[in-house]
């Protein structure tokens, strides 16, 4: 006869990989029921976009399988709870379990586009997901959502006025651009650009949130600053292209999230318009800003290399039409920006582990 505790005692046996503890001392064994020779179990992943999840399911049903019962028929339902970077439920945001900052040491090399794309990776996997376009002076995310004449909307939370981002494709979005003619310039000193990103999180009802990406603007100065003081930031991903000069530039903004009075965790290194895939040539790959420039940065920072995003026409038309590839394509350009976001996730699950929540940088006078 198959028991429970033969059941937890062979999955006990079954190993995360990333985490390296069993999943029962994990506790991400759930529900184990029995009937005859039917066994089932939930197992609780640390977030839906694990890239994991098919090689632990083969794990539990091999473990139950060679452990307990070769006959049994065991189902296992996966299902996931992100892990939560937030400890003080006090703090600003405090619905918001992980805040993951996208930067880069210059312009133009495809922040945004990573931005939007892995937000809409990580939703379309199941999370709740919102993106905040920190970008005061340029913002693009409006015109690469199709949300240019969309305008957000007020309500009452506590008492308080507060604006609610719009959803577009699943994921909750807040930018300048929304508030603002788009043919209008943002001619702002830094202190009012920074006031906006202190409105943006402070004054906008984000509600709950697996994930919030933040897309920073180029370099390394106030909206970055204001930043890292007003939010305890879960980790960062930076955003490279292959080229020396982008890497070089990428170095400064890893310099400056690992400085000892930031010290925000970095995720990992993206490398953005890696190669060129032409349409009618799938399996070619043609480098032409170089190869590997990011992979060897991340190499030489000891970085989690997150991956390598092409260079193909549909991401510009994607981003010019308003619906990104990760909505409207099922090329290789999805499937690298579904590896992206598994990866991220992963990233963040072992971030959260191994490490201590994030704190709110001190302003010191």
């Amino acid at each position: 006869m198959i028991t429970k505790e033969a059941v937890i005692d062979a999955l006990s046996n079954v190993q995360e990989p990333d985490l390296g503890k069993d999943l029962v001392t994990l506790n991400m064994v759930k529900d184990v029921l029995i009937e005859g020779k039917k066994v089932s179990f939930t197992v609780v992943l640390t977030t839906p976009a694990c890239p994991l999840k098919e090689m632990i399911e083969k794990a539990c049903i091999n473990a139950i399988h060679h452990l307990v019962d070769k006959t049994a028929e065991v189902t296992v339902n996966m299902t996931s709870n992100v892990t939560n970077n937030r400890k003080d439920a006090k703090m600003v945001l405090p619905g918001v379990k992980n805040i993951i900052a996208v930067g880069s040491g210059k312009g133009g090399v495809g922040k945004s586009t990573v931005s939007v794309n892995l937000a809409l990776g990580l939703a379309r996997e199941g999370a709740k997901v919102g993106l905040l376009d920190a970008d005061i002076y340029g913002p693009s995310i409006p015109i690469m959502l199709g949300l240019q004449d969309e305008r957000p909307r007020m309500t009452d939370v506590n008492g308080k006025g507060m604006i609610v981002p719009i959803e577009r494709f699943g994921i909750k979005v807040m930018s300048i651009g929304l508030l603002i003619d788009e043919k209008q310039a943002v001619i702002w000193r830094g202190p009012m650009a920074s006031s906006a990103i202190k409105q943006f999180i402070t004054d906008v009802f984000w509600d709950e949130l697996d994930y919030l990406i933040i897309d920073l603007p180029p370099g390394t100065g106030d909206v970055h600053l204001t930043l890292v003081q007003s939010v305890p930031v879960t980790g960062a991903v930076i955003v490279s292209t292959p080229q020396a000069v982008a890497a070089a530039d990428a170095r400064k903004a890893i310099m400056m999230f690992k400085q000892a009075q930031i010290n925000v965790p970095i995720l990992g290194i993206v490398e953005n318009m890696a190669y060129f895939t032409p349409a009618e040539l799938p399996e070619n790959k043609y480098y032409l800003f170089g190869k590997g420039g990011a992979r060897k940065m991340a190499e030489q920072f000891e970085l989690p290399f997150l991956g390598e995003i092409p260079l193909v026409q549909g991401i510009r038309e994607g981003g010019d039409k308003g619906i990104p590839v990760m909505v409207d394509d099922d090329s290789i350009t999805m499937s690298a920006f579904t590896n992206l976001a598994g990866a991220v996730a992963r990233s963040v699950a072992l971030r959260n582990a191994n490490l201590e929540p994030t704190k709110i940088l001190e302003v010191v006078s």
